[in-house]
């Protein structure tokens, strides 16, 4: 592909540039003794933090369909990644929340994540890379101040740490 040639949307670009994120995550998982969580279903784990979470709220978080979230959460818990728990505030719910399978993949997603983002700075360079994520910052802001929706949106993944 010459991206010099040719002019992609900016959706597909990202899109692409997620698919190969997902797929080094996916790889160094697997690598790590971890081949069981399928594809895809890594995007869960970010998003747990120790008190637990709705699947509502997960899914809103990960970015994804209610029923879609339930699947991955079905499918790691039966792999025995996440556990449901009674939700104190309310009885009538269930928290979603890591077992300690699950608490070991957390770091392991995310050391992960920064060996993709280093070698892609290392592919442009530090700064251009820098900019790159500025840049997208400041759009995602300025996209919240024009859509009140988009801003609830994207203040529910502040409220939780991606580290």
């Amino acid at each position: 592909m010459s991206t010099s040639t040719q002019r992609l949307r900016f959706a597909l670009l990202l899109r692409l540039l997620h698919r190969e994120y997902a797929l080094g995550i996916d790889t160094a998982l697997a690598e790590a003794g971890y081949g069981d969580i399928r594809s895809g279903d890594a995007k869960v784990f970010p998003f747990v933090p120790p008190e637990g979470i709705q699947i509502r709220e997960l899914a809103t978080h990960a970015g994804v369909r209610k029923q879609t979230m339930a699947q991955s959460v079905d499918q790691l818990e039966r792999a025995g990644y996440l556990e449901r728990r009674p939700n104190p505030q309310d009885g009538r719910s269930r928290l979603i929340v890591l077992s300690e399978r699950g608490r070991a993949v957390q770091p392991l997603a995310a050391s992960a994540g920064d060996r993709i983002e280093q070698r892609w700075a290392e592919l442009t360079s530090e700064e251009e890379f820098a900019t790159l994520r500025d840049l997208l910052h400041r759009l995602l802001d300025r996209i919240a101040q024009a859509d009140d929706e988009a801003a609830e949106r994207l203040t529910s993944i502040d409220e939780i740490h991606l580290d």
